[in-house]
C-alpha cells in the first residue's frame, strides 16, 4: 500500500496543480452565451410549457459570466423570486435548492456558476478585460439578431 502511494503522490500532485493552475481568472476566452432554459427541471407547466423560462434564461446568462459567491447568491435568489412571481412560490424554492447544490462552480459541469469560462473557474470578481469580453458577446448577440 505504501509503495502504491508512493509512486501515485508525484502524479496526484500534478493533476491538483494542473487543475488549480490551468486557468487562471481572466486567461481564457469568454465562450458564446448558451442557456439550456431550466437544465434538468421543466420550463413550465403542461398547460403553459414556458411560464417560467424567461426567469431561467436570466439565471443561466449570471451563470454564464460568473462572479463573486455574492453574485451567485443574488441570481439564485432572483430565480426564486421570479418562479414564485409566476404563481409558484414552492417551486421557487425547490429551484432554489436545487441550484445552490447543483451550480456550484467546483462541479465540472455545462451548467455551474461561469460556465462560459474554462474549467475551473471558481469564485471572484470579474476583470476588466472579462467585463469587456461580456459586453463584446453581448453587443455580438444584439447585432446578430438585427439581421
Amino acid at each position: 500500500m505504501t509503495q502504491l502511494f508512493r509512486t501515485r503522490l508525484p502524479f496526484l500532485a500534478a493533476a491538483l496543480a494542473t487543475c488549480l493552475l490551468a486557468s487562471p481568472a481572466g486567461a481564457a476566452d469568454l465562450e458564446p452565451f448558451t442557456t439550456d432554459g431550466c437544465s434538468a427541471f421543466p420550463n413550465g407547466t403542461p398547460s403553459d410549457r414556458e411560464l417560467w423560462l424567461d426567469c431561467c434564461v436570466a439565471h443561466d446568462f449570471a451563470y454564464w459570466k460568473g462572479g463573486t459567491y455574492a453574485e451567485r447568491l443574488a441570481a439564485d435568489r432572483e430565480l426564486e423570486h421570479c418562479v414564485a412571481n409566476q404563481g409558484k412560490p414552492d417551486l421557487g424554492r425547490l429551484m432554489l435548492a436545487g441550484v445552490r447544490v447543483g451550480g456550484s462552480p467546483f462541479w465540472p459541469t455545462s451548467f455551474r456558476w461561469g460556465y462560459g469560462w474554462r474549467y475551473p473557474r471558481f469564485y471572484g470578481p470579474l476583470s476588466e478585460s472579462e467585463r469587456a469580453q461580456v459586453e463584446a458577446r453581448l453587443a455580438g448577440k444584439k447585432n446578430s439578431n438585427s439581421h
